[in-house]
C-alpha cells in the first residue's frame, strides 16, 4: 500500500509544481504517477480496493481542483502570476470622433480602414461602398462600431 500511497501523493505534489513550471512535463510525470498508483491498487490488493483508491483520488483531485481555483488567485504566489494593471489604453469608446471628416483608405465595402485625423481608424458605411480616398464624416459612434458617410452622399442630404 506504501507504493500506492506514495505514487498518489508525488504524482499530486507534481500536478500542484505545473501550476508553476512551465512546459507541462510535471503534469504529464504526475498524472502518470496518479494513473500508475490507481493500477498497482488493482493489480495488488484486488478490484475492491482498487475502486476504492480510485473512488478516494477522483475526489481528491475534484476538491483539490475547486480549492485551487478559489483560493489560488488570492494568494500570494497567485498574485505574483496574475497582473493588476491594465497596460494600454484600448480605446473602445471614442466619441470624440462624431461629426469628424477624413478620408477613406480602403474600399469601404461596407467596413473599412480611413484616415481620421490623422489616425487609421476601423469603419463602418451606413450603406452603399465608398472608394478609396474619397471623403467621410463620421456620423454616429456606437461603442468600439465607428459609423460614416461619404461626404457627397451628406451634402447631396443637405440640399434637398
Amino acid at each position: 500500500m506504501g507504493l500506492v500511497i506514495t505514487l498518489c501523493v508525488v504524482g499530486a505534489i507534481l500536478l500542484l509544481l505545473e501550476t508553476v513550471l512551465p512546459g507541462m512535463i510535471a503534469g504529464v510525470i504526475g498524472s502518470l504517477c496518479i494513473v500508475a498508483g490507481v493500477i498497482q491498487s488493482f493489480v495488488l490488493f484486488g478490484s475492491r480496493t482498487g475502486s476504492y483508491v480510485l473512488a478516494g483520488v477522483i475526489v481528491a483531485l475534484m476538491v483539490v481542483a475547486v480549492l485551487w481555483i478559489r483560493f489560488f488567485p488570492d494568494s500570494r504566489a497567485g498574485r505574483m502570476f496574475t497582473s493588476q494593471q491594465t497596460v494600454g489604453d484600448i480605446r473602445t469608446e471614442r466619441p470624440e470622433l462624431l461629426n469628424k471628416v477624413g478620408a477613406a483608405l480602403t474600399p469601404l465595402r461596407p467596413s473599412g480602414t480611413a484616415l481620421i485625423d490623422g489616425h487609421r481608424v476601423d469603419v463602418v458605411t451606413e450603406g452603399g461602398m465608398i472608394d478609396p480616398k474619397t471623403p467621410i464624416k463620421v456620423v454616429a459612434v456606437e461603442g468600439m462600431r465607428v459609423v460614416v458617410r461619404s461626404l457627397s452622399e451628406t451634402s447631396a442630404q443637405t440640399t434637398t
